[in-house]
């Protein structure tokens, strides 16, 4: 089935493209959605119109995020969980948690379907990808530690602040 694509679409194209798609996809989701139209010959002639359009839309959204997407990019999440001696965690951590974490820093209403990660089931550092749009795809940093102990960035801090004070004891004993 050709479809010329409305809008943006993740994954398939921008507003203003014939793509070529599954028949169960474009009749079930893309049409119903209103994000495809059937490519018959009077659409195809719109296409130009239609991207013209998207163009100025995108640009206005994109400088409107701009900073957000700043912002989300320097959120670090941590987490504190249960964990096996393994590294293996009791659970996992999923796309709703990363969602609930970067709206409860930024104060930005971030869904569960803008986040591009695999679910995290180990201790560690990790990347998560949020979709503001087509453009702006910002990294957040998640960082996974065992339940009870200090993780690495704050013992690192504590780390660095006596080792000041532990070289200023040992000068005047010398």
């Amino acid at each position: 089935m050709k479809v010329m694509l409305v809008k943006d679409v993740y994954k398939l194209g921008r507003a203003g493209d014939i793509k070529k798609v599954a028949d169960g996809y474009g009749r079930n989701f893309l049409l119903p959605q209103g994000l495809a139209a059937l490519a018959t010959a009077g659409a195809v002639k719109q296409a130009e119109k239609i991207r013209a359009q998207a163009e100025v839309k995108r640009a206005e959204l994109n400088s409107e995020l701009k900073d957000l997407a700043t912002q989300i990019g320097a959120v670090v999440l941590n987490f504190s969980t249960k964990a096996g001696e393994t590294g293996k965690l009791y659970g996992s951590i999923t796309t709703q948690d990363v969602a609930t974490a970067i709206q409860e820093q930024t104060r930005y209403e971030v869904k569960k379907q803008q986040i591009d990660m695999q679910p995290i089931r180990n201790l560690g550092e990790f990347k998560a990808r949020v979709r503001l749009t087509m453009d702006l795809v910002p990294e957040v940093k998640v960082i996974v530690y065992r339940e009870g102990e200090a993780h690495e960035d704050e013992t690192a801090e504590t780390a660095e602040a006596e080792a000041p004070a532990a070289e200023g004891a040992e000068a005047p004993a010398s």
